[in-house]
């Protein structure tokens, strides 16, 4: 059967993010009086959603944490020194796209950071569809991110390809019934 959707993750798969995110995070937390280290980060929370995040550290209070959540958008573009495009991916699907396929990005990043890492990266709009973590109720390792782009596209699994780094998306590549690579980036 022929690829005709490729599904890309957006942190560590198509961008180096987590330098940027960790830092902002950790800002974040610091104006609140919160400090975690790099290492603990690192090994425990990267990857999680922020809600989720910020519950395993102890934030239970709403309001510090849409305070803590805002405050790391706003922190997180003034750190994009750190943030590159995986050039090789990127052109690849970049080819894809110029024969016809169709390339979406999915992700459990909020929104805003996609659009503002996007734009910094000279990409927005260079894409068929961007699915984040308020498009789906469950998070990876849960498939349904993935499975919403294909239904979208109208295409099965067995038309798709995916392109993830994280243990939890490797997990929903794998549920979600598509052929999917591994990708590590450095830097």
């Amino acid at each position: 059967m022929q690829i005709k959707l490729i599904i890309l993750d957006f942190d560590g798969t198509l961008a180096t993010t987590e330098e940027a995110n960790m830092r902002a995070y950790l800002m974040a937390l610091r104006e609140e009086g919160i400090e975690l280290s790099i290492e603990k980060y690192k090994s425990e929370y990267f990857g999680m959603r922020c809600p989720e995040f910020l519950r395993t550290i102890g934030i239970t209070d709403e309001v510090q944490s849409d305070r803590v959540r805002r405050r790391k958008i706003e922190l997180y573009p003034t750190l994009f020194d750190s943030v590159h495009l995986n050039e090789p991916l990127w052109n690849f699907v970049q080819d894809f796209r110029a024969q016809g396929g169709k390339v979406w990005i999915v992700s459990t990043s909020q929104k805003e950071n996609i659009t503002n890492a996007m734009r910094h990266l000279g990409i927005e709009g260079k894409v068929d569809g961007v699915l984040t973590s308020s498009d789906a109720l469950e998070p990876k390792p849960s498939p349904e991110a993935f499975l919403k782009a294909m239904e979208r596209e109208g295409v099965t699994p067995a038309e798709t390809l995916i392109f993830e780094d994280s243990v939890v998306g490797i997990a929903a590549a794998k549920a979600s019934g598509a052929a999917y690579f591994k990708v590590t980036l450095k830097g």
